[in-house]
Protein backbone atom coordinates (compact mmCIF):
# COMPACT_ATOMS: atom_id res chain seq x y z
CA UNK A 1 0.00 0.00 0.00
CA UNK A 2 0.95 3.45 -0.61
CA UNK A 3 2.55 5.67 2.39
CA UNK A 4 1.67 8.84 3.68
CA UNK A 5 3.68 10.76 6.31
CA UNK A 6 5.95 7.86 6.56
CA UNK A 7 3.68 5.46 7.46
CA UNK A 8 2.72 2.44 5.83
CA UNK A 9 -0.65 1.30 5.43
CA UNK A 10 0.95 -2.41 6.44
CA UNK A 11 2.75 -1.61 9.71
CA UNK A 12 0.96 -2.21 13.09
CA UNK A 13 1.02 -1.61 16.28
CA UNK A 14 1.06 -5.00 18.65
CA UNK A 15 1.43 -3.63 22.22
CA UNK A 16 0.03 -1.31 24.76
CA UNK A 17 1.40 -0.42 28.10
CA UNK A 18 -0.02 -2.37 30.56
CA UNK A 19 -2.45 -0.39 33.65
CA UNK A 20 -0.31 -0.19 36.33
CA UNK A 21 -1.73 3.57 37.50
CA UNK A 22 -5.25 3.53 37.30
CA UNK A 23 -5.81 5.72 40.38
CA UNK A 24 -3.69 8.18 39.17
CA UNK A 25 -4.83 8.12 36.05
CA UNK A 26 -8.26 8.69 37.23
CA UNK A 27 -7.75 11.61 39.03
CA UNK A 28 -5.76 13.42 36.06
CA UNK A 29 -8.97 13.09 33.82
CA UNK A 30 -11.29 13.35 36.34
CA UNK A 31 -12.77 9.99 36.79
CA UNK A 32 -13.79 9.62 40.48
CA UNK A 33 -11.40 7.71 42.31
CA UNK A 34 -13.37 5.01 43.53
CA UNK A 35 -14.10 3.40 40.36
CA UNK A 36 -10.67 2.08 40.29
CA UNK A 37 -12.10 -0.92 42.77
CA UNK A 38 -14.48 -1.73 39.70
CA UNK A 39 -13.34 -4.52 37.31
CA UNK A 40 -11.00 -4.23 34.45
CA UNK A 41 -14.14 -4.05 32.04
CA UNK A 42 -16.49 -1.64 34.33
CA UNK A 43 -13.53 0.57 34.85
CA UNK A 44 -12.67 0.74 31.00
CA UNK A 45 -16.36 1.50 30.32
CA UNK A 46 -16.21 4.73 32.61
CA UNK A 47 -13.01 5.53 30.96
CA UNK A 48 -14.96 4.84 27.26
CA UNK A 49 -17.68 7.02 28.49
CA UNK A 50 -15.66 9.88 30.26
CA UNK A 51 -13.63 9.83 26.71
CA UNK A 52 -16.33 10.33 24.57
CA UNK A 53 -17.84 13.31 26.85
CA UNK A 54 -14.36 15.36 26.05
CA UNK A 55 -14.66 14.26 22.53
CA UNK A 56 -18.02 15.81 22.56
CA UNK A 57 -16.47 18.81 24.26
CA UNK A 58 -13.66 18.92 21.61
CA UNK A 59 -10.80 17.93 24.38
CA UNK A 60 -9.15 15.69 21.96
CA UNK A 61 -6.16 15.44 24.54
CA UNK A 62 -8.19 14.46 28.19
CA UNK A 63 -10.49 12.34 25.46
CA UNK A 64 -7.77 10.48 24.26
CA UNK A 65 -6.24 9.75 27.69
CA UNK A 66 -8.98 8.22 28.36
CA UNK A 67 -9.64 6.14 25.48
CA UNK A 68 -6.35 4.54 25.33
CA UNK A 69 -7.00 4.08 29.33
CA UNK A 70 -10.24 2.53 28.28
CA UNK A 71 -7.82 0.42 25.66
CA UNK A 72 -5.71 -0.78 28.25
CA UNK A 73 -8.27 -2.06 30.59
CA UNK A 74 -10.09 -3.76 27.89
CA UNK A 75 -8.20 -4.61 24.71
CA UNK A 76 -10.61 -7.16 23.19
CA UNK A 77 -13.61 -4.21 23.14
CA UNK A 78 -13.36 -3.20 19.90
CA UNK A 79 -15.75 -0.52 19.52
CA UNK A 80 -13.28 0.91 22.32
CA UNK A 81 -10.70 0.92 20.07
CA UNK A 82 -12.22 2.32 16.89
CA UNK A 83 -13.97 5.29 19.13
CA UNK A 84 -10.04 5.44 20.36
CA UNK A 85 -8.92 5.74 16.83
CA UNK A 86 -11.47 7.73 15.03
CA UNK A 87 -10.64 10.34 17.99
CA UNK A 88 -7.40 10.26 17.26
CA UNK A 89 -7.90 11.10 13.59
CA UNK A 90 -10.38 14.16 14.81
CA UNK A 91 -7.75 15.65 16.56
CA UNK A 92 -5.36 15.00 13.51
CA UNK A 93 -3.52 12.16 15.19
CA UNK A 94 -3.84 10.28 11.44
CA UNK A 95 -0.76 8.14 11.90
CA UNK A 96 -1.70 7.07 15.63
CA UNK A 97 -5.13 6.44 14.26
CA UNK A 98 -3.96 4.36 11.47
CA UNK A 99 -1.70 2.21 13.96
CA UNK A 100 -4.82 1.79 16.75
CA UNK A 101 -7.37 1.10 13.77
CA UNK A 102 -4.93 -1.30 12.71
CA UNK A 103 -3.87 -2.74 15.73
CA UNK A 104 -8.15 -3.73 15.62
CA UNK A 105 -8.35 -5.62 12.51
CA UNK A 106 -5.77 -7.75 13.71
CA UNK A 107 -7.75 -8.78 15.80
CA UNK A 108 -10.82 -8.70 13.80
CA UNK A 109 -10.60 -8.19 9.91
CA UNK A 110 -14.38 -8.24 9.43
CA UNK A 111 -14.88 -5.34 11.70
CA UNK A 112 -16.52 -3.27 9.94
CA UNK A 113 -16.32 -0.22 11.80
CA UNK A 114 -12.84 -0.20 11.93
CA UNK A 115 -12.50 -0.43 7.87
CA UNK A 116 -14.51 2.79 7.46
CA UNK A 117 -12.70 4.34 10.12
CA UNK A 118 -9.51 3.51 8.54
CA UNK A 119 -10.69 4.06 4.63
CA UNK A 120 -11.13 7.37 6.04
CA UNK A 121 -8.12 7.84 7.68
CA UNK A 122 -6.33 6.66 4.35
CA UNK A 123 -8.26 8.62 2.09
CA UNK A 124 -8.09 12.35 3.80
CA UNK A 125 -4.17 11.54 3.18
CA UNK A 126 -4.21 11.10 -0.08
CA UNK A 127 -3.21 7.22 0.66
CA UNK A 128 -5.81 6.24 -2.22
CA UNK A 129 -4.72 2.30 -2.66
CA UNK A 130 -5.20 1.98 1.35
CA UNK A 131 -8.79 3.69 1.18
CA UNK A 132 -9.83 1.52 -2.20
CA UNK A 133 -8.61 -1.38 -0.62
CA UNK A 134 -9.62 -1.20 2.74
CA UNK A 135 -13.68 0.47 2.15
CA UNK A 136 -13.95 -2.16 -0.67
CA UNK A 137 -13.34 -4.74 1.77
CA UNK A 138 -15.68 -2.89 3.99
CA UNK A 139 -18.36 -2.75 1.53
CA UNK A 140 -18.17 -6.51 0.54
CA UNK A 141 -18.98 -7.56 4.21
CA UNK A 142 -21.28 -5.46 4.15
CA UNK A 143 -23.50 -4.37 1.18
CA UNK A 144 -25.61 -1.74 2.82
CA UNK A 145 -22.15 0.17 3.90
CA UNK A 146 -22.89 3.46 3.01
CA UNK A 147 -19.78 4.91 4.20
CA UNK A 148 -17.67 2.98 2.57
CA UNK A 149 -19.64 3.07 -1.06
CA UNK A 150 -19.18 7.48 -0.26
CA UNK A 151 -15.49 7.25 0.53
CA UNK A 152 -14.69 4.70 -2.38
CA UNK A 153 -16.44 7.36 -4.96
CA UNK A 154 -14.16 10.07 -3.58
CA UNK A 155 -10.93 7.99 -4.22
CA UNK A 156 -11.91 6.47 -7.30
CA UNK A 157 -12.71 9.68 -8.59
CA UNK A 158 -9.04 11.00 -7.01
CA UNK A 159 -8.14 8.13 -9.37
CA UNK A 160 -10.10 9.16 -12.46
CA UNK A 161 -11.86 5.69 -12.75
CA UNK A 162 -15.04 7.72 -13.23
CA UNK A 163 -17.40 4.85 -14.11
CA UNK A 164 -16.70 2.95 -10.51
CA UNK A 165 -16.69 6.23 -8.90
CA UNK A 166 -19.98 6.70 -10.65
CA UNK A 167 -20.93 3.26 -9.72
CA UNK A 168 -20.11 3.68 -6.04
CA UNK A 169 -21.49 7.77 -5.70
CA UNK A 170 -25.16 6.24 -6.89
CA UNK A 171 -24.55 3.28 -4.64
CA UNK A 172 -24.36 5.42 -1.27
CA UNK A 173 -27.12 7.36 -2.79
CA UNK A 174 -29.53 4.55 -3.28
CA UNK A 175 -28.28 3.49 0.48
CA UNK A 176 -28.46 6.66 1.96
CA UNK A 177 -30.99 9.17 0.03
CA UNK A 178 -31.37 12.02 2.67
CA UNK A 179 -27.69 12.59 2.41
CA UNK A 180 -26.29 15.42 0.01
CA UNK A 181 -23.30 14.37 0.20
CA UNK A 182 -22.95 11.31 -2.25
CA UNK A 183 -24.77 13.52 -4.88
CA UNK A 184 -22.88 16.17 -4.52
CA UNK A 185 -19.64 13.72 -5.07
CA UNK A 186 -21.71 12.19 -8.05
CA UNK A 187 -21.98 15.68 -9.69
CA UNK A 188 -18.77 16.27 -9.57
CA UNK A 189 -17.81 12.95 -11.32
CA UNK A 190 -20.31 13.87 -13.69
CA UNK A 191 -19.14 16.88 -14.36
CA UNK A 192 -15.07 15.73 -14.98
CA UNK A 193 -16.78 13.45 -17.13
CA UNK A 194 -18.23 16.27 -19.54
CA UNK A 195 -21.79 16.32 -18.69
CA UNK A 196 -22.32 19.10 -17.28
CA UNK A 197 -26.29 19.34 -17.71
CA UNK A 198 -26.68 16.22 -15.82
CA UNK A 199 -23.77 17.36 -12.63
CA UNK A 200 -26.40 20.50 -12.71
CA UNK A 201 -28.98 18.37 -12.47
CA UNK A 202 -27.56 16.28 -9.64
CA UNK A 203 -26.55 18.95 -8.02
CA UNK A 204 -29.95 20.34 -7.46
CA UNK A 205 -30.97 17.12 -6.21
CA UNK A 206 -28.42 18.16 -3.22
CA UNK A 207 -29.97 21.10 -2.84
CA UNK A 208 -33.08 20.34 -2.56
CA UNK A 209 -31.56 17.87 0.36
CA UNK A 210 -30.11 20.86 2.29
CA UNK A 211 -30.37 24.73 0.97
CA UNK A 212 -26.98 25.52 2.26
CA UNK A 213 -25.85 23.75 -0.40
CA UNK A 214 -26.83 26.68 -2.46
CA UNK A 215 -23.63 28.83 -0.84
CA UNK A 216 -20.16 28.64 -2.29
CA UNK A 217 -19.01 29.20 1.11
CA UNK A 218 -20.54 26.23 2.88
CA UNK A 219 -18.91 24.25 0.55
CA UNK A 220 -15.74 24.66 1.82
CA UNK A 221 -16.66 22.71 4.97
CA UNK A 222 -16.95 19.47 2.36
CA UNK A 223 -13.01 19.13 3.45
CA UNK A 224 -14.74 17.03 6.87
CA UNK A 225 -16.67 14.86 4.79
CA UNK A 226 -13.50 13.82 2.64
CA UNK A 227 -13.36 15.73 -0.07
CA UNK A 228 -10.09 17.24 -1.06
CA UNK A 229 -9.18 21.17 -2.16
CA UNK A 230 -9.63 20.22 -5.73
CA UNK A 231 -12.95 18.32 -5.19
CA UNK A 232 -14.24 21.21 -3.30
CA UNK A 233 -13.58 23.44 -6.23
CA UNK A 234 -15.16 21.30 -8.94
CA UNK A 235 -18.36 21.40 -6.38
CA UNK A 236 -18.13 24.92 -6.29
CA UNK A 237 -18.04 25.37 -10.30
CA UNK A 238 -20.40 23.11 -10.76
CA UNK A 239 -22.66 25.63 -8.15
CA UNK A 240 -21.59 28.32 -10.31
CA UNK A 241 -22.90 27.03 -13.73
CA UNK A 242 -26.10 27.13 -11.94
Amino acid sequence: MANFNGFSAASTLTSFTVAGAAVGLMAAVGLPVSASAASPSESAAQYRELGLQYRQAEQFPEAIAALQKAVELDSDHLPGQVSLGWTQHLANQDRAAAMTLQTTLQQDPFHVPALNALGIVYLVNEDLLGAVLTHSWAAWLAPDNEIAYYNLSLAWQRLEHYDWAIDAAQQAAQLEPDNPHPLVALSIIQWEQGNQPLAQQTYRQAMDLDLRYAEANFLDFLNQAGFNAEQIQTAKQVLQSL
